[in-house]
C-alpha cells in the first residue's frame, strides 16, 4: 500500500513538472518584413537568437509584397503567402540555424538568420 500511495506521488509530481514546463513556453519574437529588409535595416545580414520553441511573428509592413521563407540545412522548410501587411507566424521547434529571406527580392535584399538553441 505505502508502496503505491510513492508510486501515485511520485506520478502526480511528474505530471505537474511536464504541465509548468509546457506552460512556460518562450515569449513570441516580432520581425519586421519591409521593403528591401527583415528585421531591420543594415548592410549585413541581421541574425538573432531565440530559443527552441519560440513563435517567430512576421509582420509585413512597407508598400511592397513580400514573402519570408526558412530554410535549414539548404532545405525549404517552410514558408508564407505573399504579403504586404499583417503577420505570418511559426514556430521555431528544431535548434540549429535558420536562413529567412523573401522569395521575391532574393538574399542579397531581404535576408536574415535565426539561431534556435536549448533552453
Amino acid at each position: 500500500m505505502r508502496k503505491q500511495l510513492i508510486i501515485c506521488s511520485v506520478l502526480a509530481l511528474a505530471a505537474a513538472l511536464t504541465a509548468s514546463l509546457a506552460a512556460a513556453a518562450p515569449a513570441p519574437r516580432t520581425v519586421k518584413v519591409g521593403d528591401n529588409w527583415l528585421s531591420r535595416s543594415s548592410p549585413r545580414v541581421p541574425t538573432i537568437t531565440v530559443k527552441r520553441n519560440t513563435t517567430i511573428k512576421f509582420k509585413f509592413v512597407g508598400d511592397d509584397p513580400h514573402n519570408v521563407f526558412g530554410y535549414r540545412g539548404g532545405t525549404k522548410k517552410f514558408g508564407s503567402p505573399i504579403k504586404s501587411s499583417g503577420y505570418y507566424s511559426r514556430r521555431l521547434t528544431t535548434t540549429g540555424t535558420w536562413k529567412i529571406l523573401c522569395d521575391i527580392h532574393g538574399a542579397y535584399d531581404q535576408s536574415m538568420k535565426i539561431k534556435v538553441v536549448n533552453p
